[in-house]
C-alpha cells in the first residue's frame, strides 16, 4: 500500500475553473468577509463615485455643444453671446474636471480596501500552506508556491480595477452615451455607438487570443534561449575541455534565430490589433459625424451638436484603447486568482481529527506497534518495525541507505501516517493527539540544520520566543556555543546568512542542539546529526548531543557506528524491516549484519588515519 501525498508542485496547482464570473464571485465573496466590514462605508462611496464620473463623462459633450451653440447662434450677435457661452463653457470644464477627479478620489480611498483584501486572501493561502502535510513540501519547487500566491494576491487587484472601475463603468457610460445620443441628437447615432463599441471589443477579444497564443510561444522561445545562454556559460569549462565551443555557439544562435522567429510574430501581431482599433474606432466615428453633418445640413442640429458627438465618441473610445491589454490581464488574473483558490482547496495529507487530544505531560514512552509504511517515490519503506523504548532511555536505528531509518522518525513525528500498525507516545496514539502538541513534546536535530537569515539569538530563541537571555545563554553554554557567540564582534546579534550559509557545519549544528535544549522536549530525535562533520567536530557536537540528551528519550539515527555504541537498544534495518536488535556488545558477538557494518568501518577509519599520518 502506497501512502499519497497532495500535487507535488504548486506551479502545476490546477484551477476548478479559470472562468472570469467565477473570479468575480471569489472576489465579491472576499469583500464580503467579516474582516472587511470595516471598509463597507468606503466600498459603497467607490460605487457612487464610479457611476457619478460615467455621469459626469456623458454630461460633458451636452454641455460642451450647449456652449458652443450660445456662442454661434445667439441673436444678439457674437459677442453678446459671449457671456452666456462662457459660462455654460466653464461649467462643462468643471463637469470633465470632475469626472476625471472622481475616478482618482475613488482610487485613493479604494487603495487600502484592495490592500486589505488582498492581504486576507495571502494569509489564508500561505496558512493554508503551512498546514499541508511535508509530502507536499519535499516535493514543491524552490519559489513556485510563493509565486502562486503573490499572483492570486495581484490578480485581486487587477480583477477589482478592470472589472469593476474600468471594464464596468465603461459598460454603464456606452448606456448613458446611447441614451443621450438618441434623446439629445439621433437615435442612429446611439446605434452606430452600440455597434461600434461592440465590434471593437469583438475584434479586441479575438485579436488577443491569437496574440496570447503567439505571445505565449514567444515566452517559451525566450525561456529555451535563455536556459541555453545559461547553461554553456555555467559549464564553460566543459566546453573548452571537450573543444565545443563553435558547436555551443551554434546551438546559441539556433536558440536566439528561434526566439527572433516568435519575437517578429507576437510583434506583428500587436500591429495587427492596434489596426484593427483604428479602423473599427474611425469607421464608427465617420459614420456618426456623417450622420450629425446630414443633420445639421438638415437643420435637425447645430454645429455645437456636431462638436458634442464627436466628443462624446472620444469619450467612449478612451477606456478602450487599453482593453486588449485589460482582456488579456483579467484573463491571467482569472487563471491565478483560481490557481490561488485551487491551493486553498487542497487537503492535507495529514490532519488533526475532530476529537483530537492534546498531548501532556508527557514522560516519553515510544512503542512502535507493528508499523508499516511506504512512500509514493521509493518501493521499499518500512514494513513490520516494532519496539518499545521506555523514558530517558536511547534507541539507534543503523542500516544503509534507503534503509528506512529516517522514514521512522517522521512518522514518530506523524509527517506521514502509518499503513500499517500503530505508533504510540505514553500508551496514546499520535493520530489521536493534535499535531501541534505533538511536536511540541519532540525536539529534533536533522543532519543538516537550516537556519533562517536573521541573527543567532532569533535562531535559537526560535525553539522559545519569550526565553530570557540567561535561559539563551545556559543553553548555548550546554551545546558548547557560547564562547563562539561571545567571541564575535556582534555577538548575539550577528546574522547568520542565507540558511545559515555564514556558519560552519559544526556551529550550525551546535545552534541546532542549543535550540533542543532550550526547547526542552521530553523526546529527543537525532537525525544523522553528525554524519557530515569532520572527526574533530564531530567529537566536540557528540558532547554537545550527549549533553542535550540527558534525562531525554532519545532516538537516533547513525551513519557512524561510533556514536551509537553506548545506546540502550541497536535496531538494524534492511530494506525497510529489522534484521537485528540488541546492545552494541551483543550485536558484535552475534556476528552479524551490524558486526560487518562495525568492521568495514573500522578498516576505512584506519585506512584514514594512515592516510593522514
Amino acid at each position: 500500500m502506497t501512502a499519497h501525498a497532495q500535487t507535488s508542485d504548486p506551479d502545476k496547482i490546477e484551477s476548478a475553473d479559470g472562468g472570469i464570473g467565477i473570479s468575480i464571485g471569489r472576489i465579491l465573496k472576499l469583500l464580503a468577509r467579516p474582516e472587511l466590514s470595516k471598509w463597507r462605508p468606503i466600498m459603497v462611496l467607490a460605487i457612487l463615485l464610479t457611476l457619478a464620473a460615467a455621469v459626469l463623462e456623458v454630461a460633458f459633450p451636452l454641455l460642451l455643444g450647449y456652449a458652443i451653440n450660445k456662442l454661434v447662434a445667439n441673436d444678439a450677435g457674437i459677442i453678446a453671446g459671449f457671456g452666456p457661452a462662457l459660462m455654460w463653457l466653464s461649467i462643462a470644464l468643471g463637469v470633465r474636471f470632475l469626472g476625471a477627479g472622481l475616478p482618482q478620489l475613488r482610487d485613493w480611498l479604494f487603495s487600502p480596501v484592495s490592500q486589505d483584501a488582498q492581504r486576507l486572501a495571502c494569509v489564508d493561502a500561505f496558512g493554508h500552506a503551512q498546514s499541508l502535510s511535508l509530502g507536499f513540501h519535499q516535493t514543491r519547487r524552490a519559489g513556485a508556491l510563493n509565486r502562486v500566491i503573490e499572483r492570486g494576491a495581484s490578480a485581486i487587484d487587477y480583477l477589482i480595477r478592470f472589472l469593476a472601475f474600468n471594464i464596468g463603468p465603461t459598460m454603464v457610460r456606452l448606456v448613458l452615451a446611447s441614451i443621450a445620443l438618441a434623446f439629445a441628437y439621433d437615435p442612429w447615432l446611439a446605434l452606430v455607438a452600440v455597434v461600434t463599441i461592440i465590434l471593437y471589443a469583438w475584434s479586441t477579444i479575438v485579436i488577443t487570443e491569437w496574440r496570447v497564443r503567439q505571445r505565449r510561444r514567444m515566452n517559451e522561445a525566450d525561456t529555451r534561449f535563455r536556459g541555453v545562454a545559461v547553461d554553456i556559460l555555467n559549464n564553460f569549462e566543459t566546453v573548452k575541455s571537450f573543444a565545443a565551443e563553435t558547436r555551443e555557439t551554434g546551438r546559441f544562435n539556433d536558440a536566439m534565430r528561434n526566439y527572433n522567429v516568435h519575437y517578429v510574430d507576437a510583434i506583428r501581431s500587436m500591429y495587427v490589433l492596434n489596426g484593427a482599433q483604428a479602423f473599427v474606432m474611425n469607421a464608427g466615428l465617420l459614420a456618426a459625424l456623417l450622420i450629425s453633418a446630414w443633420n445639421v445640413s438638415q437643420g435637425r442640429m447645430l454645429v455645437g451638436d456636431l462638436t458634442g458627438v464627436m466628443t462624446m465618441f472620444f469619450s467612449l473610445y478612451a477606456p478602450l484603447n487599453i482593453l486588449g491589454w485589460a482582456w488579456r490581464e483579467i484573463k491571467q488574473g482569472a487563471v491565478d486568482l483560481e490557481k490561488l483558490y485551487g491551493l486553498l482547496g487542497m487537503k492535507p495529507e495529514v490532519a488533526d481529527k475532530q476529537d483530537a487530544k492534546v498531548l501532556k505531560d508527557v514522560r516519553g514512552d515510544v512503542v512502535f506497534e507493528s508499523v508499516s509504511f511506504t512512500h509514493d517515490a521509493r518501493a521499499v519503506g518500512v514494513k513490520d518495525v516494532s519496539f518499545d523504548l521506555k523514558a530517558g532511555k536511547k534507541i539507534a536505528f543503523v542500516g544503509t541507505s534507503g534503509a528506512g531509518k529516517s522514514t521512522l522518525l517522521k512518522l514518530l513525528f506523524r509527517f506521514y501516517d502509518v499503513l500499517g500498525g500503530r505508533v504510540l507516545i505514553d500508551g496514546k496514539d499520535v493520530r489521536d493527539v493534535t499535531q501541534e502538541s505533538l511536536r511540541q513534546s519532540l525536539g529534533l536535530v536533522p543532519q543538516d540544520v537550516v537556519l533562517f537569515n536573521e541573527t543567532i539569538k532569533s535562531n535559537l530563541g526560535y525553539a522559545k520566543p519569550d526565553a530570557s537571555m540567561d535561559e539563551l545563554r545556559d543553553a548555548a553554554r550546554r551545546a558548547q556555543l557560547l564562547d563562539f557567540i561571545e567571541s564575535l564582534p556582534e555577538g548575539w546579534e550577528t546574522r547568520v546568512g542565507e540558511r545559515g550559509l555564514k556558519l560552519s557545519g559544526g556551529e550550525k549544528q551546535r545552534v541546532g542542539i542549543a535550540r533542543v535544549i532550550l526547547a526542552d522536549p521530553a523526546i529527543l530525535v537525532l537525525d544523522e546529526a553528525t554524519s557530515a562533520l569532520d572527526s574533530a567536530t564531530e567529537a566536540a557536537v557528540q558532547d554537545a548531543l550527549d549533553e542535550a540528551s540527558k534525562g531525554r528519550t532519545t532516538l537516533m539515527v547513525a551513519h557512524r557506528l561510533s556514536t551509537v555504541q553506548n545506546a540502550d537498544e541497536i535496531v538494524v534495518l534492511k530494506a525497510g524491516q529489522v534484521i537485528e536488535r540488541g546492545t552494541h556488545d551483543a550485536l558484535l558477538a552475534a556476528d552479524g549484519e551490524y558486526a560487518d557494518m562495525w568492521a568495514r568501518q573500522a578498516k576505512r577509519d584506519a585506512l584514514t588515519v594512515a592516510a593522514a599520518e
